[in-house]
């Protein structure tokens, strides 16, 4: 009858909501992890230096590039910033502001007329006027002034993320190939650069039946973990269009621990002021992967 294989139907999806595909159901140690990387999670995106609080990406020319809120300035802040708060002077890869006269700048909590950037240390290499903060970032041989803005209406607006079910069989055991020597892999990204990131390796792992691999990457020069860049089917209308990012514990014993439950989405979900990395060829896999965040509603 018809209810009746509508009410199967129903009891089919609550099944495949609460066990996964093929999985079991949670233990709940697992979901107390997951439920605080979750919390971490969006505590780390609404903080006032987080990706929502991005609300500018300005690239410098050789030379003075004017900063304030007056429309004309290279280095246009919001309304609330004075029209002209000084310059960004740029010369041979060296970095320096200078205030205006009467503007208020602070370097650490100190107040300050003229800042060099230490390119080397980022975002702890700043300069602020009022909540607004400045650090320079290097794409290539490019550099920009990325702004920081607790404002942003990113962040004020934020509704919080929304996940696939949590299943278990979307936490797999991988085994890690180890290369004879890390090599270089050409990593392109969202400005239509290639950055070269170090690989130590490949991982293969048996997702709905078939042998599947990703490489990852080291995201820092620390090599604290393995940095997965990644793509699936569920990219086409469910997850981020340009893939998903993915970070797994270093190999023990040969082994990964692979948890696409902890997939997220990138910076440029939730600001166009990002750079982020995208997945190579080798890692777009053709698969669903029905686990982890789904599309942000943020713009």
């Amino acid at each position: 009858m018809v209810w009746q294989s509508k009410a199967m139907t129903m009891i089919v999806c609550l099944l495949v909501a609460l066990f996964g595909v093929g999985g079991s159901p949670p233990d709940s140690a697992y979901q107390k992890s997951i439920d605080k990387y979750r919390a971490d999670r969006i505590k780390e995106l609404q903080a006032p230096d987080g990706w929502l609080a991005v609300a500018g990406l300005f690239w410098l020319h050789e030379g003075a590039n004017s900063a304030g809120s007056d429309a004309s300035s290279v280095v246009s802040l919001p309304a609330r910033a004075p029209t002209r708060l000084g310059s960004f002077e740029l010369q041979q890869g060296r970095v320096r502001f200078v205030a205006e006269r009467d503007a208020t700048i602070t370097a650490q909590g100190q107040p300050v007329s003229e800042f060099v950037f230490d390119l080397a240390k980022g975002q702890k290499s700043a300069i602020a006027s009022g909540d607004m903060v400045m650090f320079i970032i290097k794409r290539g041989d490019r550099y920009g002034v990325r702004l920081l803005d607790p404002q942003s209406s990113a962040r004020t607006n934020f509704k919080g993320l929304r996940y696939f079910p949590l299943q278990t069989a979307y936490r797999v055991d991988a085994t890690f190939v180890p290369y004879a020597t890390p090599k270089q892999v050409p990593v392109p990204n969202v400005l239509g650069m290639t950055v070269p990131m170090e690989s130590p390796g490949y991982v293969t792992f048996t997702l709905q039946g078939r042998t599947r691999r990703l490489e990852p990457v080291y995201e820092t020069s620390e090599h604290e973990d393995l940095f997965f860049i990644f793509s699936d089917l569920t990219s086409r209308s469910e997850t981020y269009p340009a893939g998903r990012f993915l970070h797994a514990p270093l190999p023990k014993n040969g082994r990964v621990d692979l948890d696409f439950n902890k997939a997220y989405n990138p910076p440029c979900a939730f600001t166009a002021f990002a750079t982020c990395p995208l997945p190579t060829k080798a890692n777009r896999l053709q698969v669903r992967i029905e686990a982890g965040e789904l599309r942000a509603s943020v713009h």
